[in-house]
Formats: C-alpha cells, sequence, structure tokens
C-alpha cells in the first residue's frame, strides 16, 4: 500500500519545524536552514509528500550547485518515491537511469513553431545543478538561439586563453590589463544580468570601457568556435525564457513545483530565472543560510534571502535551528562566531548531540611547524583507530597547501588534495581537445592545443597560418604534415560518430599516438597520465548506452562543469586524509577538523589589490569551516610564514577571539577579548 505522509511512523523522522516545511506545499515558502540541520531532508521528504498528494513527478524540479549535492539529493528521492508503489511503478516507463542520473529526465520544450510537446514526460523529478539544468533547455531550443545543439562550454582556462585573444584583437595587452580580470568584470556582469551592450553604455572607468571593448571580441571568439561559457549558460537561458513566452509557458506548466538549495548562494541571473519558471503559482521552496553566504565575490546575492518575502509576497518561513551534525561545544563555538556579523536574520543553532571535546588552539612558530604538528596528530588519529577520510584539513587559500603536502609526505600520512580536477589534468584535457575539434573542426581552441600532441613538427608559424585561414600558403613537407593531421581528424570523426564513447576513447589513444607516447616514455609520471586516460575511458561507459552525438555531448558537458568535490572518491575507494579550502569543503562533513592559517590577513584574508577584508564574509566563511565538524576542531595558526617569498610576523586571528575561553583548550591564561586583537597567550609546542 502507498506510504501515508502523515503516518506518524513517517513523521516520527522529523522534527516539528521540519514536518512544517515538508507539509507547507502550497506557495512560496523560505526554510532558513542553520548548519547541519537537515535541510537535504526536508527537500526530499517534501518532494515525495507533493508526489504523494497526487502529483504527477516530472513537474517538480529541484536545483542545487554542485553535482555531489544533487546526486545526494537525488538518490535519497529516490529511495523515498521507491518505497511507494505508486511513484515505483511510475519508474518502469521512465528514461534509462543513467538519464536520470545527469538530471535530464523532463520532456522536450515545445516546437517552436508548433508550441505543443511531441513526447509525453517521464515520470521523476528533475533533481540536478543550476548548470545542468540550463544546458538541458538551451539544447532543447537550439535552433531558436540558433546555437549547434551540442555547443562546446568553455572552462575557465578556455575562457582565459580566449580573453587574452580578444585583448589582443582588441589592441591590449596583457601587460596592460590582468586577462583574469577583465573575464572577471565580463563574468560579474552576466551574473548581474546586464548585457554587453548595457555594461558598455554603463562603463564609467577606463577598465571597464576596455572590459566592454574585449567583451565584444570575446563573444565573437565563442560564436566562431561554435561555445558558451559558465556565465553564457545562464545568461542565455534567462533571455530565452524572458523573450519566448512559448518557452516560459511550457517551463512553467512542466515545472509546477520548485525547490532551490542553497539559496543564499545564487546571483541575480539565477534569481530570475527561477521567479519567471514559479510564474504566477509561485509554488517555490528555498532553502538557505545567510551566515553560509560565502560566494558574494563571484555574483552571490545575500539580498535574495533577506528580501525573498519582497519578491514572493505571502511567503511563509520556516527556522531550522536544531543541528544533528556537531557537538554541543562546536554549535557553541560556532554561534560565538557568527553572532559577531549584523547583515544577518537571526538565528540560534542548538543541537541535542552529546556535549563533546574543546577546540585545541596550536600555535607554530612557522607554518612548517604548523604543518608537521596537523600530520602527526593526524597521523595520531590514524593510529588511535580514525578513519584517514574523516579528517580534513581546511586552509583559506591553495597556496598553503604545500606545506601541508610535504609534512604529510614526510609522516607517511595517506591525503588527497582536492583543487586538481581529474577533467583539467593535461592528458586528460588533450584527448576531449581531440574529440572537440573532430566534432567542431572550427575550434581554434582545440586546435591549437592538440596539433602537435604528440610533436609533429607544425611549427608556431604554420599553426598561425592555418588559424588565419591561409593554409593555401603552405608548401612541401610541411603541407604533407598538415595533411596527415586533418586525415586524422577525419578517422577520428568517423569513429566518434559510429562507435560508443569509450570505445572511441580507446580508438583515439591509438590513433593520435598518445597511448604510444606514454608507454614508450615509460616514466612513472607518463604512466600515470596513461593510467588517466584509462579512467577516462572507464567514466565514458556511462554513456555508451546514448546515441553517438548525444554520448558526447553529455560526456563533454560532464567535464565542462565538473566541480571541486565530484575529486572527492567514497572511503572505500580512497581512505585518505582530505585537504581543501574552506570554499571546496562547504556541504560536506568530517568527524574531525583542522582549520589552518588563523592569522590576520590570511584568515581573516586581506586582498592583495587593495588592502580590503570583507569581515563579514570572512567571519561567514569561519563559521562554514567551524560546522564541518561533527567531533573535535583544531584551530591552528604560525607566528612566521614565508608568502610570496618573504618571512612575514603574523598576529593571530582576530576571530579566534570571538569564540569563548571556555570551549577552547591550550592555555589556562587566555585573556581578553579586546579590540585590538586576539590577546591570548599561547603555548608553543
Amino acid at each position: 500500500m502507498p506510504f501515508d505522509m502523515t503516518n506518524s511512523n513517517y513523521l516520527s523522522d522529523l522534527n516539528a519545524r521540519q514536518k512544517e516545511a515538508v507539509l507547507h506545499t502550497e506557495g512560496p515558502l523560505l526554510v532558513l536552514a542553520g548548519a547541519g540541520s537537515g535541510k537535504t531532508k526536508v527537500i526530499t521528504h517534501r518532494i515525495a509528500h507533493i508526489i504523494e498528494n497526487g502529483l504527477a513527478p516530472h513537474h517538480i524540479l529541484a536545483v542545487t550547485f554542485t553535482n555531489k549535492a544533487a546526486s545526494e539529493m537525488r538518490e535519497r528521492v529516490m529511495a523515498l518515491i521507491a518505497k511507494n508503489p505508486k511513484t515505483a511503478a511510475s519508474q518502469n516507463d521512465s528514461s534509462p537511469a543513467s538519464d536520470y542520473s545527469q538530471g535530464h529526465n523532463s520532456g522536450p520544450l515545445p516546437n517552436n513553431e508548433t508550441g505543443k510537446n511531441t513526447q509525453q514526460f517521464v515520470s521523476l523529478p528533475v533533481v540536478t545543478t543550476f548548470h545542468s539544468f540550463c544546458v538541458r533547455v538551451l539544447r532543447e531550443n537550439h535552433r531558436t538561439l540558433n546555437i549547434p545543439k551540442y555547443f562546446l562550454i568553455f572552462d575557465r582556462s578556455d575562457s582565459i586563453k580566449a580573453i587574452k585573444k580578444a585583448m589582443e584583437l582588441a589592441g591590449y595587452s596583457p601587460k596592460q590589463f590582468e586577462p583574469k580580470k577583465i573575464l572577471s568584470m565580463i563574468s560579474r556582469a552576466k551574473g548581474d544580468a546586464h548585457s554587453r551592450l548595457e555594461w558598455q553604455d554603463a562603463a564609467s572607468t577606463y577598465p571597464e570601457q576596455v572590459a566592454g571593448e574585449v567583451w565584444e571580441h570575446y563573444e565573437k571568439l565563442l560564436r566562431v568556435e561554435g561555445a558558451l561559457d559558465f556565465d553564457d549558460l545562464l545568461f542565455k537561458t534567462l533571455n530565452l525564457i524572458k523573450e519566448y513566452p512559448a518557452v516560459r509557458e511550457v517551463l512553467q506548466n512542466r515545472y509546477q513545483y520548485l525547490h532551490i538549495d542553497e539559496y543564499q548562494d545564487t546571483n541575480k541571473v539565477q534569481y530570475e530565472i527561477i521567479r519567471l519558471i514559479a510564474g504566477d503559482k509561485q509554488n517555490i521552496c528555498v532553502v538557505g543560510d545567510i551566515d553560509q553566504n560565502i560566494y558574494s565575490w563571484r555574483g552571490a546575492d545575500i539580498k535574495n534571502v533577506l528580501q525573498f518575502e519582497k519578491h514572493f509576497p505571502g511567503a511563509h518561513t520556516v527556522l531550522l535551528e536544531e543541528n544533528y551534525r556537531s557537538t554541543q561545544t562546536i554549535i557553541a563555538a560556532s554561534n560565538d562566531v557568527i553572532k559577531k556579523n549584523r547583515n544577518r536574520v537571526d538565528k540560534t543553532v542548538f543541537t541535542s548531540n552529546q556535549e563533546g571535546e574543546k577546540l585545541v588552539v596550536f600555535a607554530g612558530m612557522t607554518g612548517a611547524d604548523e604543518a608537521e604538528y596537523i600530520a602527526m596528530t593526524a597521523k595520531s588519529l590514524i593510529a588511535d583507530g580514525a578513519d584517514p577520510a574523516d579528517i580534513a584539513i581546511l586552509f583559506r587559500t591553495n597556496f598553503q597547501s604545500r606545506s601541508l603536502e610535504e609534512a604529510f609526505l614526510n609522516f607517511e600520512v595517506p591525503y588527497q588534495v582536492l583543487g586538481t580536477k581529474f577533467f583539467e589534468r593535461k592528458e586528460v584535457k588533450d584527448i576531449l581537445s581531440f574529440v572537440r575539434l573532430a566534432l567542431h573542426p572550427g575550434s581554434v581552441t582545440d586546435l591549437t592545443r592538440v596539433i602537435n600532441v604528440p610533436p609533429r613538427g607544425i611549427g608556431k608559424i604554420t599553426l598561425l597560418k592555418l588559424v588565419n585561414d591561409e593554409r593555401d600558403k603552405l608548401k612541401g613537407a610541411t603541407l604533407e604534415k598538415v595533411k596527415k593531421f586533418e586525415e586524422m581528424m577525419i578517422d577520428i570523426a568517423k569513429v566518434l560518430n559510429t562507435q560508443k564513447p569509450s570505445t572511441a576513447l580507446k580508438e583515439i589513444m591509438k590513433m593520435t599516438g598518445l597511448e604510444e607516447m606514454y608507454k614508450e616514455s615509460g616514466t612513472e609520471d607518463d604512466l600515470m597520465r596513461l593510467e588517466n586516460l584509462q579512467e577516462l575511458v572507464t567514466l565514458a561507459i556511462r554513456y555508451d548506452e546514448h546515441p553517438p552525438e548525444e554520448a558526447l555531448g553529455l560526456l563533454l558537458e560532464a567535464a565542462a562543469l565538473q566541480s571541486d568535490q565530484d575529486e572527492l572518491k567514497d572511503k572505500q575507494e580512497n581512505n585518505s586524509v582530505r585537504l581543501m579550502t574552506i570554499h571546496a569543503a562547504k556541504g560536506l562533513e568530517f568527524p574531525y577538523v583542522f582549520i589552518t592559517g588563523l592569522e590576520e590577513g590570511l584568515f581573516p584574508h586581506e586582498r592583495i589589490d587593495d588592502g580590503r577584508i570583507d569581515q563579514e564574509e570572512e567571519r561567514r566563511l569561519f563559521y562554514v569551516a567551524l560546522t564541518r565538524a561533527e567531533k573535535k576542531i583544531w584551530l591552528t595558526y604560525a607566528h612566521m610564514r614565508t608568502i610570496f617569498g618573504s618571512q612575514r610576523i603574523n598576529s593571530p586571528s582576530s576571530f579566534l577571539s570571538d569564540i569563548g575561553e571556555e570551549h577552547l583548550e591550550g592555555s589556562e591564561n587566555f585573556g581578553d577579548d579586546s579590540s585590538s586583537g586576539f590577546e591570548r597567550t599561547i603555548l608553543l609546542d
């Protein structure tokens, strides 16, 4: 028999506030969820409840920010609806499991001429990320937008290369303007829903005018390559929904109940997309925590949460304040920290968990001393029975990982650094560039990358002639080398169009000479590169059931939209201590957490270009770091640290003085909380 959402056994799994959010299904709902308060449980149970009340599952959309979060949410939704014979039966008529796993399980948008659906919806809710959702919408409407159906998605490195070329075309040198800063200005403008023309009209400073000129050339380069960048995925989806009422109407009819996770991280474009899809029904549930807003630097707008009731009149608000993750001591310490912020909705997180151990404060004389202490402590925890994967080492900036890695190697502690994504490894990008070039022969980015990989004796002057469409100027042996490369690319295209992706990639490894090159070298690094290519073949198997063109599109999409957390292997696969930035750790949890580099100017972080510190955002980041921990926290810093080749004398982070001394361990002489910073005496080990 179908499970009954009002059944006491089912509801007993929820606390009163969670239950309130699950049962409130009509109209706008704002769930302010403290760290570890069960927000994913609320979203998944709410989806199951709506389905139980009779709505076809495909009318439900749930959107989050990372593939890992979407995957976890999707699995939990599936487990819940599988318990119900009514909903479980509907899965038998759905699309393949792999299609569902990508979040691509909704029916197509209407034919642009007739406005009618030509295919039935599958009976599963759509649980996906913002960018994957937008890719789906854009592909379904590629003819309307006059873009390739399987357009390329430029990752950040692709975009930076294109920006450099655009700057050259606009007459500017990278020595005059930093390409990354120009790209960031364009990215922020798109995130704020400004078109290029709007930006150029409003430009009031010389750098803004330069960015506008570069943007124009950047757009042209993307168009020639048949590519969109990350920001275009959102920006063009918003424009599509705005400008084509038929598309907007179908999206509104298809997705009648919306769930948005991590709402505090949405920017203006994401807010506008959701608002338009919600339409007049406004059956939208957003879950967020202002205290975990740590992405304002990339456009996340905290006002989306603060003004939700203004944006969606009549909204109901539910506070989730009970934490199920951390000890009482950790919660008390994190509350001490975050209450210092003024720009927030007042809430006090609490827990019924045990009191737990105090937070340990350690001060090393140097950064190396700090790293050795962390490695030794982690090794001791492991010796006492902790799994390495239960230990996380968090840092504010990436450069801090070097000394930590050195210490972990010296003490022979297994570790994994999040940050070097699988799809960003050179050999993986090379093989995928061959795929992209075969599918899009006009891709200058991919041609430049692989024409001489492995070395084929094709020089820069020859490449420049090819890029400038001057192939007719090539002669003799040079022309023969180019012809041989072009013939190989034609053969690769044939393989891609006829073989399963996994089989095609095996063939491309041989055809290009990459496999032979790495085997002949025989060095440890090259054998590892070959293993990475073999792993890519394994990953491609999940797309083998799709038609070749669609399968390759999905594979390239997965490569472009990968996040840091996608590198985090299951404990059984990689039982290692995790080293990562605090930003990368958001949404994760670990029994044991080390928060490192707690020094003024490093954390809170001082911006190098102008010396400013966004104190509230930095404090929110510290709060996020604290609330990753379940059992115990170590807070570490160094009195001296070498940064950019110079040794710096450090003051302890002012954040340390935010925590009540009753929650800290390390010295009995922890003193006052003065305006001059952290005044306590820390014993040096």
